[in-house]
This record gives structure tokens, C-alpha cells and sequence, in this order.
């Protein structure tokens, strides 16, 4: 009895051990790569303001760090520092041309969780990426185009005109999807990705101007990596 006991003990300490290791394999890989792509961007104001989007440049450089297999997932933490144009275009609906919109440059930094699944070697692979971000601000720059006279304006989205950005540092969370082709020269992605912002440009205490001035933006990428190890 004692021996048969032992049997059955050993056969499933056997299996689970086997069944792990077949279920999370090891990885020791390191990527750095550059992107570059185009950024749709809108603000969440409170009181809300009319917009379209604004186009901007995103580009910059990742590293990206895989540590294991599991099932078929593939699991890995990628960093990127970029530089990202944000912003956002009044949508002056009185059928004039008059315009105003703001250009705001940023140094991005998003810390992702890398999942991907696909061929390792050669081949395509389909990827998520998802985690928070920060920003740090830099400079800004305003337009105003059209005959139209600021005291015109709506009176809750007049101080928006000339008020500097306030709150120079950014965080949100983002999240992308994409396919990337892996190659002997190298490895090419493309992904599209949203960022939800959580902080806001402007100061926004009861006593302030708007309770709400946060980054919404949409990006397309076009990027290039190669295995370090």
C-alpha cells in the first residue's frame, strides 16, 4: 500500500513538474529599436470646447526586455522614451475660416507590458501592449487666424486663449496593438495606440477655469528593432 502510495505521489509530482516546465519556458532576449508615426490629439475640457484633431510627430527609441514562454504567450516589459506633439484645433462652427489651435511638445516615457504571440524567429506576431505613461512637458506654441475677436467667444472658453500650460507634468495610461515581422535583419512593427491622459495641463481647483484639460491622443507607428542577445 505504502509503495503503491508512493508510485501515485511520484507519477504526479513527475507530471506537474513536467507540465511546468512545458507551460512556462524561459527567455533571456533584449531589443532596441526607433519608431517613428503620427499623432491625433484632442483635449478633455470641462466645459467642453469644440475640436478637431491635431496631427503631430511621434518618434523616439525602445528597449525591450523578454523573460518568458507561457502557454503561447509571450511575455516581455518594453520602455520608450519619445518626443510627441499634442494639442488641439477649435472647431469654430460659424461657417468662417477662422482658426486658433495650440501645438504642446512633450518627452513621453511608457512602461509597457509587452504580450505578444506569433513566430519567435522568423514570421509574424501579433502584440498588445498596454501600461501607464508619463510626459514631461516642454514648450508651446499658439496660432490665431481669421478675423474674430476673443471677447466674441464663448465667455466659459475664453481664458483658454493665452493661458500657458500650468502643469508641466503628464500621466496617463496607454495601450496598443500591432503586428511585427520578424526577419534575419531585423525585426519591423506597426501599431496603433490611444492614450488616455489622467493629469491635467491647467490648474483645476474650484476657483480655476476649466475642472478639466487632459491629453487624449491616438497614434500610428512604424518602428525597427534588432536582437542585442
Amino acid at each position: 500500500m505504502k509503495r503503491s502510495l508512493y508510485i501515485i505521489v511520484t507519477l504526479i509530482l513527475g507530471f506537474t513538474t513536467s507540465t511546468h516546465a512545458q507551460i512556462e519556458e524561459p527567455r533571456n532576449i533584449l531589443e532596441v529599436g526607433v519608431s517613428g508615426g503620427l499623432n491625433l490629439n484632442k483635449m478633455e475640457f470641462q466645459p467642453s470646447i469644440r475640436q478637431q484633431f491635431l496631427q503631430g510627430a511621434n518618434g523616439g527609441i525602445n528597449i525591450r526586455y523578454t523573460s518568458e514562454k507561457y502557454f503561447s504567450m509571450i511575455c516581455a516589459a518594453q520602455l520608450e522614451v519619445n518626443y510627441s506633439q499634442r494639442g488641439w484645433i477649435e472647431d469654430f462652427d460659424d461657417g468662417t475660416k477662422n482658426c486658433y489651435h495650440r501645438v504642446t511638445n512633450y518627452i513621453e516615457i511608457p512602461f509597457f507590458a509587452h504580450v505578444s504571440w506569433g513566430k519567435e524567429e522568423r514570421g509574424l506576431q501579433f502584440f498588445l501592449n498596454l501600461g501607464p505613461q508619463i510626459g514631461f512637458f516642454l514648450n508651446e506654441d499658439e496660432t490665431y487666424t481669421g478675423d474674430w475677436i476673443i471677447d466674441e467667444r464663448p465667455a466659459s472658453i475664453r481664458p483658454v486663449y493665452g493661458k500657458a500650460t500650468q502643469n508641466e507634468f503628464d500621466y496617463g495610461i496607454a495601450g496598443g496593438l500591432g503586428l511585427e515581422l520578424k526577419t534575419k535583419i531585423g525585426n519591423f512593427f506597426i501599431e496603433g495606440r490611444y492614450y488616455y491622459g489622467l493629469a491635467d495641463i491647467f490648474s483645476n481647483s474650484k476657483m480655476d477655469d476649466f475642472g478639466r484639460s487632459a491629453n487624449t491622443t491616438i497614434t500610428a507607428r512604424l518602428g525597427y528593432s534588432i536582437r542585442i542577445f
